[in-house]
């Protein structure tokens, strides 16, 4: 089953909120099966999300107005624990509000092999979208969320953000979709 997001009134430009310095298209984390049983062992998986959460929370705090760095690690990390954030399609959206956020940033991350991210179609993921925004603008972030969802939902889309040589090609193909 595939998450459906629920109605939040009108839709934003998401190209607005995306910067090419916070998108990385070779992602260095690596989640990898137990090399005896060839499965993936809980502690494997969430140490994986652990080292792409923190390889992701890395990349924000080189370009972007964010607090405590360890924090927002763990409020991603506790958010993952309570549900998957992939929503199937080789995309997951992790995402937290948190005090650690000054404003809205999307930091875009590009597995081209796919990572496995306990998604619900089974499906490795390949484009993380992580966000983070703070509490008090619930508002804006449900709007960007939906936005997301209701671009990343057509085929083509997808395949081009996975196919795509440079970050700005990203922010290019949003602005495309507006």
């Amino acid at each position: 089953m595939i998450h459906e997001f629920p109605p939040t009134g009108e839709t934003v430009n998401i190209s607005r909120y995306l910067k090419t310095e916070l998108i990385k298209l070779d992602l260095e984390t690596r989640i990898e099966p137990d090399p005896e049983t060839g499965e993936f062992t809980l502690r494997r998986l969430r140490d994986g999300k652990r080292g792409l959460l923190t390889e992701m929370v890395e990349l924000m705090d080189e370009h972007a107005r964010v607090g405590n760095p360890s924090k927002r690690i763990t409020d991603l990390y506790n958010r993952e624990k309570k549900a998957s954030t992939a929503i199937g399609h080789g995309i997951a959206v992790p995402h937290v509000r948190t005090y650690q956020a000054k404003e809205l940033i999307i930091a875009v991350g590009r597995s081209v092999d796919g990572l496995e991210f306990d998604a619900p179609d089974g499906e490795p993921v390949h484009l993380f979208f992580v966000m983070a925004a703070p509490p008090y603008d619930d508002s804006l972030y449900l709007k960007v969320f939906k936005s997301l969802a209701e671009n990343l939902r057509y085929d083509y889309f997808r395949e081009n953000l996975i196919r795509t040589k440079q970050p700005y090609d990203i922010v290019r193909n949003f602005k495309e979709m507006e």
